[in-house]
């Protein structure tokens, strides 16, 4: 059985917090599809990994740390993408004015954008000299059929292969893996989590993507919601940073919550 944790917002919902509390509750196991840093904004979560010589961020290795067992982030998070801020502006290959992407971590490779000078750092740190190199969006498209796909598709079976699994989507994304149906779903933000029946959560997906075929490849929250009805709502009461950086404390506060997000699965 799957569990979807979703963010009504594109920044700060509180989806890991939330996520961590729920795998410490169930004994579940958690996964994070797809994540990202920004090289200036994540810059003491880019240097933590950079050190280890490695490419992971600081939600993947929370929700890895939250489960049972022993888990490196990079199992559970199978794409990982950095960025940097584009003060200027300018398109690039992905189509952003705000940010510029400089590569990918896609299981253990590399997708390097060529257009760009990649830091110092991630140079010393990842020595992507195997990587694959793209310069156009043409070939990032190639790269995401032959790399990213392969790895979306082999998480998702072992999302499948899980008795229980939490799976946290990224930003305002209404779902991080199309193949994996959920049994419910809570929409996190600040303060407040909402409740939703994941087979009607996936029918209004692709509702809202104009179906599997001929739709975006991504769906925002609010685009979903507004086709669905809620279960229900409960409040999430704020937490100290100290708090929130311990799962079974997270578990407690929002004990109501969870009890209402696994009613609605076990429905």
């Amino acid at each position: 059985m799957t569990l979807l944790v979703a963010g009504g917002s594109r920044v700060d919902a509180g989806k890991t917090v939330f996520a961590t509390g729920l795998l410490a509750r169930t004994g579940a196991v958690g996964f994070k599809p797809r994540a990202g840093n920004d090289l200036w904004f994540d810059h003491d979560d880019y240097r933590y990994a950079m050190d280890r010589g490695r490419l992971f961020g600081k939600d993947a290795r929370r929700l890895a740390a939250a489960a049972p067992g022993e888990r490196e982030p990079e199992e559970i998070n199978p794409v990982h993408r950095l960025w940097r801020p584009a003060p200027r502006g300018g398109s690039g290959i992905l189509g952003r004015e705000d940010r510029t992407f400089l590569l990918d971590r896609v299981g253990d490779h590399y997708v390097v954008n060529d257009t760009v000078a990649l830091p110092d750092s991630a140079t010393a740190a990842l020595d992507p000299d195997d990587a694959v190199r793209i310069s156009s969006l043409r070939e990032f498209n190639r790269a995401m059929e032959s790399l990213h796909l392969p790895a979306h598709e082999s998480l998702a079976a072992d999302i499948a292969a899980a008795d229980l699994a939490v799976v946290e989507s990224y930003a305002d994304v209404a779902r991080p893996l199309a193949d994996v149906e959920p049994r419910a779903v809570a929409v996190v933000e600040p303060g407040v989590v909402s409740v939703y029946d994941g087979r009607r959560y996936e029918k209004a997906c692709e509702v809202a993507s104009g179906g599997q075929r001929t739709g975006r490849l991504e769906e925002r929250v609010p685009d979903v919601t507004d086709l669905l009805d809620l279960v229900a709502e409960r409040e999430l009461p704020p937490l100290t940073a100290e708090e929130r950086r311990s799962p079974s404390t997270v578990a407690t506060a929002y004990e109501d919550a969870y009890e209402l997000l696994l009613d609605t699965a076990f429905e």
